[in-house]
């Protein structure tokens, strides 16, 4: 469940208990173990992960249920008490999740808050188009409305050694693009006397791999120096995900977020001369404690004008244990769900806008390893973060850069032709 970061942790989890001589099975009622990898950022998916563990149980009175990742890590003893949990293990012990398989001890989550380091972990999943390399994790903000840090400790950085070799050994494994995962990416260095773009900077300079993407950033992280480089970059793919929150100055303050709508609208709309049609996604949060409807309007009217492409949208989930959910000006559920609502029609129409300014341009794809499930043409992913089906379906070409001109926009699809060499 959850994030990227947790979805790479889940392939880490899995290939370490194939390593040690247990097979998958996709189906419970074969299943000996079952495992969940939880998040916790909502009470939505707190509530998910213990329906999932309780189903599990109840097809399979005989699995052993593990539950582990952020709501184990925030709970831990507590959910023993459920009769449907038979482990629970914490975020930084489920990476060597088999040590803890048939223990006496039910629970093992240490006070991730005592870790000043990053625990390296590699996968090679071959499977995959793109590969993931967290570079960091923990994070060091108190958001009012976010229990994560709580849930991931400190933030905590692989050094830059780590990090280039482990690209490096991607490419001799054929990959072609890295995505750059993290609780907090933007954080990256912090603890070790060094910033992202130092980060950045070597990755250029020290590794083979032709492309590779950010994770999602704070606004206050990007400045004129990471943009100028950022430009020049060989690598780099213009796609920026930015977490917002909100686009209303008071409900920023409320969220304990340090930068104002002025600030963000100012880089979104530098980020969008400094390249060309780079791909802005951005995270909001409809309904926070206090938010009223004139905040919401500021909302909506600035996100409305911003040069966003895409808007992730969600409303606030009270989170115990944060300065939010203290809060007497709860809102109601449906005013919640009304407003985010809108912020995905605004997003639908802004994606629909971007992508239509991209009709008629070549772009690099790099071409996925599976074909389009339904024509069975290639497709692939352009560096500014559109998915693009091919009229071509030479599969020798599967994994390869190759240069495709948009033609069109049609049932949510992108269709492109592929260009000759």
């Amino acid at each position: 469940m959850g994030c990227k970061s947790n979805q790479f942790e889940s392939s880490i989890i899995e290939e370490n208990l194939i390593n040690n001589g247990l097979e998958k099975t996709n189906k419970i009622e074969n299943s000996d173990i079952y495992i969940l990898n939880s998040c916790t950022v909502t009470h939505k998916s707190d509530n998910e992960a213990l329906y999932l563990l309780r189903n599990a149980k109840h097809k399979n009175p005989n699995c052993m249920t593990i539950l582990t990742g952020c709501l184990a890590q925030i709970e831990k003893e507590k959910l023993l008490e459920e009769d449907f949990i038979d482990y629970v293990i914490g975020n930084d012990e489920k990476l060597h999740i088999f040590n803890y398989i048939d223990s006496n001890n039910k629970c093992h989550a240490s006070d991730i808050m005592e870790l000043s380091e990053f625990n390296k972990t590699v996968l090679i999943d071959t499977t995959k188009t793109r590969a993931s390399l967290k570079i960091q994790d923990g994070c060091d903000n108190r958001c009012s409305y976010c229990i994560i840090p709580f849930a991931r400790g400190k933030s905590r950085s692989a050094d830059v050694d780590f990090i280039c070799e482990q690209i490096n050994n991607f490419s001799k494994h054929g990959f072609k693009e890295v995505v750059l995962t993290g609780i907090h990416i933007g954080q990256w260095g912090k603890d070790i006397g060094k910033n992202l773009l130092d980060l950045l900077k070597e990755i250029e300079l020290r590794t083979t791999i032709e492309r590779y993407r950010l994770g999602s950033l704070n606004p206050l992280e990007i400045d004129d120096e990471m943009l100028e480089f950022l430009k020049t970059s060989k690598k780099f793919c213009p796609h920026f995900h930015l977490s917002l929150q909100s686009a209303c100055n008071k409900t920023l303050k409320s969220m304990n977020r340090f930068y104002t709508v002025e600030s963000y609208l100012e880089l979104i709309e530098k980020i969008n001369k400094t390249f060309e049609l780079p791909f802005l996604g951005s995270d909001i949060i409809t309904g926070f404690a206090g938010e009223t409807d004139d905040d919401f309007e500021i909302t909506r009217k600035n996100l409305e004008k911003s040069g966003l492409s895409q808007i992730h949208t969600f409303p606030y989930s009270i989170r115990k244990g944060t300065v939010g959910a203290k809060s007497a000006e709860q809102i109601d559920d449906k005013v919640k769900e009304n407003r985010a609502t809108i912020i995905k029609n605004i997003s639908k129409n802004k994606l629909t806008e971007f992508i239509n300014k991209n009709i008629g341009k070549e772009y690099e794809i790099l071409i996925e390893k599976h074909p389009d499930k339904n024509s069975g043409c290639l497709k692939g992913m352009t560096r500014n973060y559109l998915t693009v089906i091919t009229d071509n379906n030479d599969l020798s070409l599967l994994n390869t850069i190759q240069k495709v001109k948009i033609k069109e926009y049609k049932n949510n699809k992108i269709y492109g032709e592929l260009q000759k060499k």
